[in-house]
């Protein structure tokens, strides 16, 4: 009787395990897990990019100005806007559909690259009464958060294995920084210079760093390729660029409508306005990095630079003018 009970068990146990080995080695079980996860892979990437991606360029954009600075205000409404609201993609891991996100991160990368540079002008010149007075500390605090990397991710194993601060983390706390020292100018308690100098500076520094991009575009045209996958990083960062240079500028037309308004480049403005918006609403189906004389495969990078050298050159002349 117990040896009966022990081979019935055995026997058991051995029956078990080959049923297992039978669905388990069998190939049909790999192969119709593989068609799942294949499956799966088709279906959860295309949707959530698509879901995802948005290229936000409304050049009516503006932020929620309750006094200070109308500049200020819309720099601080354009971080909310691409770190809260359309979702910063920069540094989304592999999981997340949006990770194979090619477009959208770098105009966001670029929109908050233009807005590290008006901060730094910001902290440096036009919320300084001059060169040797105190810098504003909400000022500087932006200034250094928005140099902050976009594709820092709450895990970095090549720094840390530790959570360590994300992009999006920083990108908020830049948006706090502005929006205190708005509040505070509003008070009274804070400093906005609208001096010709200050304005024609930062101008220039603008014109600069048009200057740099306009050579990443240069060495694509010189080297055309319809397979250059690379083209369309280039462009969407310096549309992000661009779309917010628009917008700030846009606003420093107002916050410094009196010293506009008496050299009389008003006009002037307006157009190089125009010419940075029409760089920023440029978005073709496909980015191709064909040749500059090209019918079937035309090239969009030089479209773009020419409306950013357009808008360099206008910046320079307004410069010159604010000079006199």
């Amino acid at each position: 009787m117990i040896e009966d009970d022990y081979l019935y068990k055995k026997g058991g146990v051995a029956g078990f395990g080959s049923r297992l080995k039978s669905i388990f080695g069998s190939g049909k079980f790999w192969m119709r897990s593989l068609g799942v996860i294949v499956l799966i892979a088709v279906i959860y990437y295309p949707a959530g990019m698509a879901f995802v991606h948005h290229i936000d360029d409304d050049p009516d954009f503006s932020g929620n100005y309750q006094g200070g600075s109308h500049a200020v205000s819309t720099a601080a409404g354009l971080i909310d806007r691409e770190v809260n609201q359309n979702r910063w993609t920069a540094n989304d891991p592999f999981f997340l559909p949006s990770s194979a996100l090619d477009n959208m991160p770098n105009f966001q990368t670029g929109v908050v690259y233009a807005l590290s540079r008006f901060a730094i002008e910001l902290s440096d010149q036009i919320g300084r009464t001059r060169g040797s007075s105190q810098v504003d500390p909400d000022l500087d605090d932006a200034a250094g958060l928005l140099k902050f990397r976009g594709d820092k991710w709450v895990f970095d194993p090549s720094v840390s294995l530790l959570p360590g601060v994300t992009s999006e983390q920083q990108y908020r706390q830049a948006i706090r920084s502005l929006e205190n020292y708005n509040m505070r100018l509003t008070n009274g308690n804070a400093v906005f210079e609208r001096r010709a100098d200050n304005l024609q500076e930062t101008l220039n520094r603008f014109a600069n760093d048009l200057g740099s991009a306009s050579a990443l575009i240069d060495d694509k045209v010189e080297n055309p390729s319809v397979f250059d996958r690379s083209a369309d990083d280039v462009f969407y960062a310096t549309k992000g660029r661009l779309y917010a240079y628009s917008l700030i500028l846009r606003d420093l037309g107002t916050d410094f409508e009196q010293i506009i308004n008496e050299r009389q480049v008003a006009p002037a403005w307006a157009e190089m306005i125009a010419s940075l918006q029409a760089a920023a609403a440029l978005e073709p189906m496909v980015v191709v990095n064909g040749s500059a004389d090209g019918i079937i495969f035309p090239n969009h990078l030089t479209g773009l630079g020419f409306y950013l050298l357009r808008a360099r050159t206008q910046m320079r002349e307004i410069s010159n003018i604010l000079q006199r």
